[in-house]
């Protein structure tokens, strides 16, 4: 096979320089740079890596979600394959391995940590002590993924702590989570030997964090966007920050992914070396990924773009081979196996309704763009011995649908989703994947969370004049159809959601992370309400003495 000879501006982010020359390409890896003094109209940079997501997010398989991201430019991902297992357990660890060999793409996952997250949700599966050292063991699997456990840490949980010092037996990096924790605390994390964080969300927390020695990865994603909080740290703290989406919904990896953060942070003129190593040199130093950084003897691993402003990505090469060109990906579609653990049977109305034990509650507040959220005490609205949802107050009524086995719906009551009508509900609900549904009626409640039964996972939405759902067959989080169609399909479906009232960016990505009860402030287990800063369960009414809103 003969060498590949390409030619243009060469970006080296080792020695941080720009310059003419051609690269040749043989079996895969970089045979040579010549460098000379033509002047080139693009420009070679190495490919774009996102330092941290969960693949399954992007409602894609591993195989599927590569053809959309190459477009873009990113060659790797450092992927927690945590979201299928909390369904599936290691054996959803390896479906999503092997199903990512099916494509050149580079897909470095880790060991999920937290499955499940916590003790206070019903998970499909659990990752102990002899799953997680089975799979540090392997060679495809380069960390310890996020310790959403923070409290475990801090606290120094006997079984917390033995996974941590798995991952040190296997000299093998261990993410963080620890969103707005600082002080003391902070550095207890850090000592335990967890050395990244993508939760942050304030630059005075970020700054705290990165003095204390660990490494940013400055997220921006469909539900939580720190970009523009954070990216000055960029050119402050260069070596310590990386470039991440966490959550990625199909619409959006359609429009963009690493590349769009590059481009913003050259328009914000961040120092054009420094955005590059977080975007590629960076994590390929901290996870020891085998991604080329354009030296002699890397893996041909890079993109071409026609300049560093516009940064529009002509071609993108994996091992040497063309993955990506002028907006389309070359990377075929593969049959994608359904794997599954879906065992919720039909609501009735009667299921959701909450018989009042007092005229104020709690309430959750959820904020747009992020994943934290606020709480307040509102009045109770009570009709026919049954709460329900306040549309004039935007006070709906929000519940959790155990899938794994049948139990009552943990029910209770939200601020900020918006809908005047209807609901919306889904399978892909974080960390265990129980669904949940937000709506307007108990019987509109009931359609959406049904539907999504019926076709064993999916999202849902109820109007007044159809059901329309996004089945999720595999594992409830992900589909087996052409990526685009996912994410045409999901674009729909958005839009039904914000016809119903939402203002929110991305209704069922924000959704999604109601059950997610790591982030404070209030969340909803299918165990029941739980306060994340207490960390313990809590009432949906409160005591007399308290006072509701009028």
């Amino acid at each position: 096979m003969s060498p590949t000879i390409i030619s243009g501006n060469i970006v080296d982010v080792v020695k941080k320089r720009i310059f003419p020359g051609t690269i040749t390409i043989e079996n895969g890896s970089i045979g040579n740079i010549q460098e000379d003094n033509a002047h080139y109209h693009t420009t070679i940079l190495p490919g774009f890596i996102d330092a941290h997501i969960h693949i399954e997010s992007s409602m894609l398989p591993p195989a599927e979600f590569s053809r959309l991201a190459v477009v873009h430019g990113t060659v790797a991902t450092v992927s927690d394959p945590h979201e299928i297992a909390n369904v599936l357990g290691i054996a959803g660890v390896r479906y999503m391995i092997e199903n990512g060999k099916q494509t050149p793409f580079k897909f470095y996952f880790g060991a999920p940590s937290c499955v499940p997250a916590t003790s206070f949700e019903t998970a499909g599966a659990s990752l102990g002590r002899p799953e997680i050292e089975e799979l540090l063991q392997q060679e495809e699997i380069k960390y310890l993924s996020e310790m959403m456990n923070y409290p475990g840490v801090i606290h120094q949980d006997p079984l917390v702590m033995d996974k941590i010092a798995i991952a040190k037996k296997y000299h093998k990096p261990i993410d963080g989570h620890i969103p707005g924790i600082v002080g003391e605390d902070l550095q207890k994390y850090i000592d335990a030997g967890i050395s990244t964080d993508h939760e942050t969300y304030t630059k005075e927390e970020a700054i705290d964090k990165l003095q204390r020695g660990m490494k940013i990865q400055i997220r921006e994603g469909s539900a939580a966007k720190n970009f523009d909080a954070l990216s000055s740290l960029i050119d402050q703290y260069p070596d310590q920050c990386f470039l991440c989406s966490d959550d990625k919904h199909p619409d959006d990896l359609v429009k963009g992914h690493i590349n769009e953060l590059v481009r913003r942070a050259f328009e914000k003129g961040l120092d054009t070396m420094n955005v590059l190593r977080c975007a590629s040199y960076n994590p390929v130093l901290h996870y020891g990924l085998d991604v080329g950084l354009l030296q002699k003897g890397d893996p041909a691993d890079f993109i071409v773009v026609n300049n560093l402003k516009q940064l529009t990505i002509l071609q993108t090469y994996i091992k040497g081979i063309l993955v990506a060109e002028k907006g389309k990906t070359l990377i075929p579609r593969r049959d994608i196996p359904i794997v599954n653990n879906f065992h919720a049977t039909p609501k009735q109305p009667s299921d959701f309704h909450v018989s009042p034990q007092g005229s104020g509650m709690l309430c959750i507040h959820a904020l747009d763009g992020q994943l934290v959220t606020e709480k307040s005490i509102e009045k109770a609205t009570i009709q026919n011995g049954n709460t329900v949802s306040n549309t004039e107050k935007d006070i709906l009524k929000i519940a959790v649908v155990n899938r794994y086995v049948n139990r009552p719906p943990a029910i209770e009551f939200i601020k900020n989703m918006g809908l005047q009508r209807g609901a919306i509900a889904s399978s892909v609900a974080h960390d265990s994947h129980h669904i949940i549904v937000v709506g307007v009626t108990d019987e509109a409640i009931t359609k959406a969370v049904n539907a999504i039964i019926e076709h064993q996972g999916g999202l849902a939405v109820v109007s007044d004049k159809e059901t329309t759902i996004l089945p999720l067959p595999i594992a409830g989080l992900m589909s087996d159809q052409d990526g685009y169609e996912v994410a045409r399909q999901y674009a729909h479906l958005q839009t039904q959601a914000k016809s119903l009232g939402s203002s929110l960016r991305a209704p069922f990505m924000t959704l999604a992370f109601m059950a997610l009860l790591v982030i404070p402030k209030l969340k909803l287990s299918d165990q029941g309400l739980f306060d994340g800063e207490q960390f313990r369960f809590t009432n949906l009414f409160i005591s007399p003495t308290e006072s509701p809103r009028e």
